[in-house]
């Protein structure tokens, strides 16, 4: 399953958001454990600039969304402690976006 999340930046955060990306690349296996406990097989983010700020997109291909929230939300390890606290940090919300077309096979 595809999921997709737009979220608005906290003006003023978008330097430690971008370092958090680079933190997240370097540390890959790290976040390959905490995918495999969550059932992502995949996950993107970009930041695109509109009249109303910075804007996340982040993009997941998941098992189960429900699994993979849950198993998130009670993760301790480290990776997924310190990435609540810099999302909760650097995102203000979710950008509405309209689905304007989705199918699945």
């Amino acid at each position: 399953m595809l999921t997709l999340s737009f979220s608005v930046v906290r003006e003023g955060q978008l330097d430690q958001l971008r370092a958090w990306g680079r933190e997240l690349t370097r540390r890959a296996d790290e976040v390959k454990e905490t995918y495999r406990q969550e059932g992502v097989r995949q996950e993107a983010s970009y930041l695109i600039e509109t009249k109303r700020g910075w804007i996340l997109v982040f993009a997941a291909e998941l098992e189960d969304r429900e699994k993979a929230r849950a198993a998130y939300q009670a993760s301790t390890l480290p990776i997924d402690v310190e990435h609540r606290r810099v999302i909760q940090a650097t995102l203000s919300g979710a950008f509405e976006a309209e689905p304007l077309y989705e199918c699945h096979v």
